[in-house]
């Protein structure tokens, strides 16, 4: 097994929770064998805090030339007691496991009772709604039914060929929505936002061209929530953040109507709420964005001990994710920055458990904060940890707007014989990702003009001129999106009026409250 794969079996072993160890090793005694050697790696590779493949260098109990072996014999026997423990509570493994025994009775001519098993998981799949597995009974039942011709044989071949067109139909529609949205995805993880007019009629011609033809209200429960998950994704994306909450308000609706489906299709719930609290957060509807940060909260605390370790890392992301939005809403990053300090202990193995996308994302908002509290150079740490990510094509649009936050920060900090190097080395970046509007031009050419000889008197005036250029902005459609990522028009305020960033965000906020 190659070192990759021996890290993947490290990390798989450090996955599991107490519960999990402990059915393992009692499957292990059960099965006379918890003193076999795959046992003791397993005993020795679950006491190390850190694993290198040298650590396995010398030990008396496996041969070097069986150690390949054991892990990979290791790695099977832990994936095959998670699957056995995780049976009981996911019912579409239950009915995974159905389905193989279905088979296993066929094969030895148990024909009666496969279909006495085939009925109960038809019950079982009914209840989550998977069509692929509803195809998989559908292609066992027709080879028991060619086992056991009897007087109702015609109608109950019609009815299964029935049920497979139609349950063929679903998954043909839901994988064009969920087709689309995956490459939409693909647009906008690379470049954020909508920039400009090309690459908005790019974006509709993709979208307008894969939307299949559909009658909304004739859609199954699983059709339309494939459907609103990708209107949400193209309007958010256009940042029509009005129509994109008016969809996800329907798909998490259509869970409410449904509550079995939220446990069958947690992350897609899961998803439905997050979407629901970005658009409250953007669209500054804090009243209902507390409504539904209590919702979530209340997940978070009712499924913490009963989820996999995919949903609850996910549930306290949302939860963290969402209370820094609450913050940033409020302009309290003195509150946020307390919070961070409390992370603190568990904020980079947190990290390292993100995906690249949600990393780069999770940097710039903890840099706001540090911004947002007037501490600077922790906010260039962040925001150096953006630019020094290796996925450079990555959000180009968060990279662009590190650089000019990067940028004020300097200039907040003094650091005025830096300016012009920086102002360059960003204008260059700004060309190269074709970013470069009037709203960065205008920040850049003032930063510029103070970095040179300048006397204070002459600071204010300065800042409402640039405020008097920025403000018409707000109303241009491909400049006003540079307004999301950090509140400049704010900052500027408080320099004019000799307040903090944070004085003037919150005096804003009760404004809007208001």
């Amino acid at each position: 097994m190659s070192k990759q794969s021996s890290d993947h079996l490290f990390d798989l072993i450090k996955s599991l929770t107490k519960s999990e160890k402990r059915y393992f090793r009692l499957l292990s005694q059960q099965q006379n064998e918890s003193k076999a050697k795959y046992m003791q790696l397993f005993d020795f590779l679950e006491q190390k805090e850190n694993y290198s493949a040298a650590d396995l260098e010398g030990i008396t109990f496996i041969k070097d030339s069986q150690i390949s072996n054991m892990k990979a014999h290791l790695m099977q026997k832990i994936l095959q007691a998670l699957r056995q423990f995780e049976s009981a509570k996911n019912s579409e493994i239950h009915i995974r496991e159905m389905i193989d025994y279905v088979q296993i009775l066929y094969n030895r001519g148990l024909f009666r009772q496969a279909f006495d098993i085939l009925k109960k998981a038809y019950k079982k799949v009914a209840k989550t709604g998977n069509l692929e597995l509803k195809l998989e009974l559908l292609k066992w039942e027709k080879n028991l039914l060619n086992q056991s011709v009897g007087s109702q044989y015609s109608q109950n071949v019609q009815r299964v060929i029935s049920e497979v067109e139609d349950a063929n139909s679903k998954i043909n529609l839901i994988n064009q929505f969920t087709n689309l949205a995956v490459k939409l995805n693909a647009i906008y993880v690379k470049t954020g936002y909508i920039r400009n007019d090309e690459h908005l009629k790019e974006v509709q011609n993709l979208f307008y061209e894969g939307l299949p033809q559909h009658e909304e209200d004739e859609l199954s429960i699983h059709e339309k929530l494939s459907l609103y998950r990708l209107y949400v994704n193209y309007y958010y994306f256009l940042e029509d953040m009005e129509v994109g909450y008016q969809y996800a308000l329907k798909w998490l609706k259509l869970y409410d109507k449904h509550p079995d489906l939220k446990n069958s299709q947690l992350n897609d719930y899961l998803s439905a709420v997050n979407q629901v609290m970005i658009a409250e957060y953007k669209l500054f509807y804090y009243h209902n964005f507390l409504k539904s940060r209590q919702r979530l909260h209340n997940l978070n605390e009712q499924m913490q001990n009963s989820v996999n370790e995919n949903i609850r890392n996910r549930l306290i992301k949302y939860v963290y994710v969402h209370e820094f939005n609450r913050i940033f809403m409020l302009g309290k990053f003195n509150l946020g920055v307390k919070l961070l300090k409390r992370l603190s202990p568990d904020l980079e193995a947190f990290i390292q458990r993100s995906d690249e996308h949600s990393r780069i994302i999770l940097f710039y908002k903890i840099a706001c904060l540090y911004f947002g509290d007037s501490q600077y150079h922790k906010a260039l740490e962040w925001l150096n940890r953006v630019q020094q990510d290796e996925k450079a094509d990555l959000r180009e649009d968060i990279h662009s707007f590190a650089r000019i936050l990067s940028l004020i920060a300097h200039y907040e900090l003094g650091n005025m014989e830096v300016i012009d190097y920086y102002i360059r080395s960003t204008y260059r970046f700004l060309l190269k990702k074709g970013e470069l509007h009037l709203f960065q031009k205008y920040i850049m050419r003032f930063l510029r003009k103070l970095a040179g000889e300048f006397r204070e008197e002459e600071l204010i005036p300065e800042f409402k001129k640039l405020l008097n250029n920025l403000e018409p902005l707000q109303d241009i459609r491909y400049e006003k999106r540079s307004f999301i990522y950090f509140d400049i028009i704010a900052w500027l305020e408080s320099k004019i009026m000799g307040k903090s960033v944070q004085e003037r965000i919150q005096e804003r906020a009760r404004e809007k409250m208001r």
